[in-house]
């Protein structure tokens, strides 16, 4: 393992020093488990996850790291790497299980205890309402697609509200919204498996009509604490210098950013070359869209690379790749940040993902995974330039706090601070679990800042 891992510049450290919240994230269906138990419904994932072909060996999420049952060890493990906030998500079926009708106390216990214990430890809970487990009872009757189904959530988004509000430092509608629109429901690669563009873009709409209703009742039902979105979002480069470069780079744009962004800041969806389908949109909806926010989150992991030639332009890979095969660019951040701040009116913003899969292994009790230290640092080195900018970043949460169920990859690809033993369920902290441990501890003055 590196006795040494490289510390932050000294300007990053000024500018990440004070009024900085340090995070780490996870969502329900990759670490939770217990997939049938205490009342738990079946979701979407469930669903697809059993679907022969559909993820790597067919693996699924029904034990993942078994956080149902663990909780209160990784609580203790997340209260150890010395962050002051953890991001989670809250898994619709286990709380309503039908995704209407009744709730189940078991379900709802769970989270009351989770929050409790982090509010005991000293860890700030900020929650997600949706992170991709539709219950499979509203896909039944239509899932996104339907419209109604932005009602139901605005109606599971207005209780969990009141059950939780009072106790969370922040609230999120959904993650990733575009995940849901284009890998579930326009390439198939994510649940519910869909393959239709057009079928997409109106579940985009209904996505972010569902997130404006829900913001709308839990602002009337007297709910305090601050309420957001996050959304996935990456810079745009042209491979070339040429206008056929710069259109397919103004669309890809408006397809990944704008879409999402427009809607919610300007009250329009884009309406660029290169857009082929629109939503229903009915009157009253993009008003309700824009409901004032009072946190944006930002998932960063690459750029988009804007290549019209046949065959394309190579794109370049200077830093290398993750596990993932995606390149690793932290100047892609910095040029994100500073671009959406300049486009529209931001409230506070939150890196609320930003992190690594490599090809961890565990060897004499240890992981020695400096690349993911050096991926870790050179994309805070992105966050605290953008703050020095003048972009109104608040924290960063890396993802993730724990190897996990990686979606349609199963568990082969390794994200986590904490190594997993998917066997034993041991966890290890990884030498980037002690590096970031180390580097917060050193900007509160504690320590040096970057010993791992």
């Amino acid at each position: 393992m590196r006795s040494i891992a490289p510390s932050l510049s000294p300007s990053a450290r000024e500018s990440l020093r004070e009024g900085f919240t340090w995070g780490v994230a996870t969502a329900a269906y990759q670490i939770e488990g217990a997939a049938h138990e205490d009342g738990r419904g079946p979701s979407i994932w469930d669903t697809f996850a059993h679907t022969p072909g559909k993820t790597r060996n067919g693996e699924s999420g029904d034990v993942a790291c078994d956080h149902y049952h663990r909780w209160q060890d990784d609580v203790a493990l997340i209260a150890s790497l010395g962050v002051d906030a953890y991001r989670f998500s809250i898994a619709w079926p286990r709380v309503q299980p039908l995704g209407q009708g009744a709730w189940n106390p078991a379900g709802l216990g769970f989270y009351d205890r989770l929050v409790d214990a982090l509010l005991a430890r000293g860890i700030q809970p900020h929650a997600t309402l949706y992170h991709w487990d539709l219950p499979q009872a509203l896909q039944d009757h239509g899932g996104w697609a339907s419209r109604d189904t932005a009602q139901r959530f605005a109606d599971y988004a207005e209780f969990m509200a009141r059950r939780l509000g009072d106790r969370l430092r922040t609230l999120a509608t959904h993650n990733e919204p575009w995940c849901t629109a284009v890998l579930g429901h326009q390439i198939g690669k994510f649940a519910p498996g869909l393959c239709d563009p057009a079928l997409a873009t109106q579940v985009s709409h209904h996505l972010l009509l569902s997130h404006g209703l829900a913001v709308r009742a839990m602002r009337a039902a007297g709910v305090t604490c601050p309420l957001g979105i996050v959304l996935n979002q990456s810079s745009v480069d042209t491979a070339e210098d040429t206008e056929a470069d710069r259109a397919l780079a103004r669309t890809e744009y408006a397809r990944f950013v704008r879409w999402y962004m427009d809607p919610l800041f300007h009250g329009r969806y884009p309406d660029d070359p290169g857009i082929e389908h629109r939503p229903v949109v009915q009157d009253g909806d993009l008003a309700i869209i824009q409901a004032p926010l009072d946190f944006l989150g930002i998932n960063y992991y690459t750029r988009i690379w804007a290549s019209a030639a046949q065959p394309p332009r190579p794109q370049p890979k200077a830093l290398g790749v993750t596990d993932m095969g995606w390149e690793i660019h932290p100047r892609g951040l910095q040029d994100l940040l500073e671009r959406v701040h300049r486009e529209y009116r931001l409230p506070p913003v939150y890196i609320t993902e930003n992190g690594m899969a490599h090809a961890d292994r565990l060897q004499d009790g240890a992981v020695d995974d400096g690349p993911r230290i050096d991926y870790v640092r050179s994309h805070l080195e992105a966050v605290a330039a953008a703050r020095a900018a003048g972009v109104d970043v608040r924290g960063y949460f890396y993802w993730s706090l724990m190897d996990n169920y990686e979606w349609d990859s199963g568990y082969d690809k390794r994200f986590g601070l904490v190594y997993v033993d998917y066997a034993t369920q041991r966890r290890v902290p990884k030498a980037s679990a002690h590096w970031y441990r180390h580097t917060i501890e050193g900007l509160r003055g504690r320590g040096t800042g970057g010993h791992g």
